[in-house]
């Protein structure tokens, strides 16, 4: 393999992934499980090195540009985040100091909103490896997971953005409360997941009682475990749906990441008479770093 002429890395909380790059083309890909949430910042430079040393040319320095949760206070070195409305890319990629000389390296910062507050990170990667191949769109873009982000985008800025943290509170109601006892690891309903969609959406008021009715039907009636988790799933997303109306009602949506996270929130939009595209996460990423780059050498 040629050597990497740069480096592209999306660092997140859990994961890692790195790309060799000769300018837009891809060399090599690499993965692993070294997230900003088991790193200490001193083990930043030798977990990139393990993964990459390979790819560095000796007596040559290589560029790295990283986006992502090692911009975060506690990750690798704090990169501040620029206001909206903004475009994704831009500049305020900050520099970090490398024992290796080989290395130099710069980590994109993050998108934040004053009112109400919020922020993004690594988010805003995504949203410019979009807007690199559809420089017009004017809609809103979503991107769930974790914490799922709607995006309003108008003339290739973020104009505002919202935040709901539905995929931390399925995971800590699915895995951590009482519903543990009732809810499967896996499987899905469609039809359940519909009825406690329109459920949430028309009644969000009610939620705290619809969760744990989940127990009380596995309890009384021996309420199937694959439908308890299709009915949290559609109240989650229902009461997601209900809060970022104003976002999605009537609006062109783009939905951004893997299958398994976009596709309830399709077949969720479609109930609501939404048909919504769906996009790759996974390659907005390494198109949004690669924007980035280009942006910062223009």
């Amino acid at each position: 393999m040629d050597k990497a002429e740069w480096i592209a890395v999306d660092w997140g909380t859990s994961t890692l992934r790195l790309w060799a790059m000769q300018g837009d083309r891809v060399l090599a890909e690499r993965r692993g499980d070294d997230g900003m949430g088991r790193l200490d910042p001193g083990q930043y430079e030798p977990t990139l090195l393990r993964h990459a040393e390979d790819w560095l040319t000796p007596g040559r320095v290589t560029e790295v540009l990283v986006c992502g949760m090692a911009g975060a206070r506690t990750g690798w070195h704090e990169a501040p985040y620029r206001p909206v409305p903004c475009t994704p890319a831009g500049p305020g990629a900050v520099s970090v100091d490398t024992a290796d000389p080989r290395l130099s390296v710069r980590i994109l910062p993050g998108l934040s909103q004053a009112r109400p507050a919020d922020v993004m990170r690594g988010e805003e990667t995504q949203i410019a490896g979009f807007l690199a191949s559809r420089p017009r769109f004017d809609g809103v873009l979503c991107l769930p997971g974790t914490h799922t982000k709607w995006v309003q985008i108008s003339a290739g800025e973020v104009v505002s953005f919202r935040t709901f943290m539905t995929g931390e509170l399925f995971a800590l109601l699915s895995t951590q409360s009482v519903l543990r006892l009732s809810v499967a690891p896996g499987g899905s309903d469609a039809a359940v997941f519909r009825q406690a969609l329109g459920d949430a959406i028309s009644r969000p008021e009610s939620l705290a009682s619809a969760l744990f009715s989940l127990r009380a039907a596995h309890l009384l009636e021996g309420q199937d475990p694959v439908a308890a988790r299709a009915r949290l799933s559609g109240l989650l997303i229902g009461l997601e749906l209900a809060g970022a109306r104003p976002w999605w009602l009537g609006a062109q949506v783009v939905l951004i990441g893997a299958a398994g996270v976009t596709d309830p929130y399709r077949a969720a939009l479609a109930e609501q008479g939404l048909t919504a595209e769906v996009v790759s996460g996974e390659s907005m990423v390494l198109a949004g770093l690669c924007a980035a780059r280009t942006g910062d050498l223009a």
